[in-house]
């Protein structure tokens, strides 16, 4: 069939498919039934179904009679007239019930473990909530949090919640030049940091980073630096700033009533870089973000009482804030938190975790997945994972050979896994299989949830209908969960995520096709799209043909300019065992050919670097700018410092390309 130019094609090819184990079916929260009755509602009455969505799973001071104001649309507002607190929420609601249930359980990278119940939890964030008070934050005031992966850090941003201060996590491993930024931009008063973190078998100085960012005249906003001793290592006191958290906290109650808040008062920000790299402020509101994750954690984890959730994100990224910090508590489950590295002190690490602490949902990312996957299946098989029941994939698209590793391996072919497309902008899982109610594919984030009204579009807004044709993946409806504007910059709100289409749909930023069965396939970043002799090519569909390649483990594809082409396809390409040495033309024709005979000639790539690793940030994200630059000979502009490796930059570099 003729492509369209306008459109991207979609060469993947993947018929397996898996339904949902009936032993999962007989106990599922939803089945099949019961979530084709929420996707005609949600059809029949977007407001009405979203409304008593609202009303069921949240607890309001003052009800709402407003579902959504869309006087400035764009610019949407949800539940306007209606008060609650999100702290209130995800804690107080329990305690009658669950007060004696452990809400955290932590394990430091050193093996240190710490149950905290939820009356506990409860207790430590009305104590630190009574402290920032007592420092001068009110409603409105911006935190920064700067904390390695403790239960601290959750507290901190309840005690935020529960006063209506507004926190804006910054990654641990961010460099201070980036955390400047940062604090600047969000006006902070208070920054919370630790004397340093695990990582990697060292210690991370947090502590330091936060004296380089607000060093002289830098960050003027910032009145009082709270310090949480963590690695026991000697950090230098700013007097009249500097306060330890132990000693701060001491002196306050256990009790802090909530500061109720409209539904609209912003809960956080949250930086993500742009096309520019300048970061963007991500706005979330209250009471339309703690909606969405609350009801995705129940709906896509099938979430029961006895469920042990362990999500392995940090904290300083949104699938932290929705599926760590607010989500899980909110629906009352046991939570994990890890602090440090997956191979430390060796890569049985994440899967000793799970034997140990009985996990019961493993949620992470495909990245991680592919580093411990080259690591042989012999790894994992040292380990009882026999309590996990379910499995569940974010940040990237998963590739089908790292899908079936996962479903073989981790989930032992018992397992559903559920793909799950969403991202920092959307606050909540848009797209994702429930897994007692739909059949999944490798590679797929199957259907939208109810009362998410995706689409697949081209260049002109039109919707593609054909199978496997691609285009660009938009909202069409506004949804509770979606961010509000950017910080301080609704221009760029504007233009990034809606003038594309003249304001008619929310735009993604991703390329996708939809199957025969309706299933999106996301196809990786628009900006990512590589334009080969006039044909759109997705890069996930490359890596995932590279990737299942048996001498390949992991894969990234970015393009450069090509005379006559337009752009050619450069592959970086991790092997397992040793990087290959020496002459390796035989190995990359090989993966030249074998690219050619699952996707196409067209999709053959011109280019194969080899390296022991790919450029990942300690999230497991792939910084494909990096890559980028490094394939068209830029300099490279971008912060480096949350690298996972720094030093592979120089591999990356290196002369062993074949063309």
């Amino acid at each position: 069939m003729p492509v369209k130019p306008d459109n991207i094609e979609s060469a993947l090819q993947e018929a397996r498919s898996f339904p949902p184990p009936e032993g999962f079916v007989a106990h599922t929260r939803l089945d099949s039934a019961a979530l084709e009755a929420l996707r005609r509602e949600a059809s029949a009455d977007h407001l009405g179904f979203w409304a008593r969505m609202a009303w069921e799973q949240l607890q309001w001071q003052r009800p709402f009679t407003v579902v959504l104001d869309e006087a400035d649309a764009p610019n949407y507002r949800w539940f306007t007239d209606g008060q609650l607190n999100v702290s209130h929420n995800c804690l107080d609601v329990h305690l009658a019930q669950r007060g004696d249930k452990v809400a955290i359980l932590f394990e430091g990278e050193p093996g240190d473990v710490r149950r905290i119940t939820y009356r506990e939890l409860h207790a430590e964030v009305c104590r630190f909530a009574n402290a920032l008070v007592a420092l001068g934050v009110t409603a409105g005031d911006r935190v920064v949090i700067y904390l390695p992966m403790v239960p601290e850090a959750v507290v901190a941003m309840h005690a935020c919640a529960r006063i209506g201060a507004v926190h804006s996590v910054v990654f641990g491993g961010f460099a201070h030049h980036s955390l400047r930024e940062r604090i600047e931009d969000a006006g902070a008063k208070v920054v919370i940091t630790a004397d340093g973190g695990h990582r990697g078998g060292s210690v991370v100085e947090l502590k330091a980073a936060v004296d380089k960012a607000i060093d002289g005249d830098a960050c003027p906003s910032v009145q009082r630096v709270v310090v949480l001793r963590r690695s026991g290592r000697a950090v230098p006191m700013v007097p009249e700033r500097d306060l330890w958290w132990h000693e701060l906290t001491a002196a306050h109650s256990a009790e802090c009533a909530p500061v109720w808040v409209d539904a609209e008062h912003p809960l956080f920000l949250l930086y993500t870089s742009g096309s520019t790299g300048k970061p963007k402020g991500i706005q979330h509101a209250s009471a339309g973000y703690l909606l969405g994750a609350k009801l995705t954690s129940q709906w896509v984890f099938d979430l029961r009482d006895d469920d042990v959730f362990w999500c392995t994100a940090d904290v300083g990224w949104v699938t932290g804030h929705s599926y760590v910090a607010y989500g899980p508590l909110s629906a009352g489950a046991t939570i994990v938190m890890y602090e440090g590295a997956p191979t430390i002190p060796d890569a049985g690490r994440f899967w000793k975790i799970c034997q140990t602490h009985g996990v019961t949902i493993f949620y992470t990312a495909p990245t991680a997945l592919r580093a411990l996957m080259k690591l042989g299946d012999e790894i994992p098989a040292r380990y009882d994972l026999s309590k996990i029941r379910l499995l569940g994939s974010v940040g990237e698209p998963i590739n089908p050979e790292a899908w079936m590793w996962y479903h073989r391996v981790i989930g032992q072919q018992r397992c559903p896994i559920v793909d799950t497309w969403w991202q920092t902008e959307t606050g909540a899982i848009m797209i994702a299989p429930l897994p007692g109610a739909v059949a999944t594919k490798p590679g797929s984030c199957t259907l939208p949830l109810p009362g998410i009204d995706a689409a697949i579009v081209n260049d002109n807004g039109d919707e593609v209908t054909a199978p496997d044709a691609g285009g660009y993946l938009v909202i069409r409806k506004p949804w509770p969960s979606m961010l509000r504007t950017i910080w301080r910059n609704n221009d760029r709100y504007l233009a990034a995520y809606w003038e594309k289409f003249q304001n008619r749909f929310y735009v993604a930023g991703d390329s996708a096709h939809r199957d025969r069965d309706g299933y999106y396939w996301i196809m990786g970043r628009i900006d990512d799209v590589l334009k080969v002799s006039g044909h759109r090519l997705g890069t996930m569909e490359i890596e995932s043909a590279l990737v299942a390649h048996p001498r390949v483990a992991e894969a990234a594809v970015v393009g450069r300019q090509h005379d006559i082409k337009g752009e050619s396809v450069f592959a970086y390409v991790v092997c397992k065992g040793a990087r290959p040495t020496g002459d390796t033309s035989a190995l990359v024709q090989e993966l030249r050919d074998w690219v050619a005979e699952q996707l196409g000639p067209i999709a053959r790539p011109d280019d194969i670097r080899f390296t022991d690793n790919l450029p990942k940030t300690r999230s497991g994200k792939i910084m494909r700018r990096l890559l980028r630059a490094v394939a068209r000979g830029e300099p490279i502009t971008q912060d480096v410092s949350t690298l996972e490796n720094p030093a592979i930059v120089e591999q990356l570099r290196g002369p062993d390309t074949q063309s």
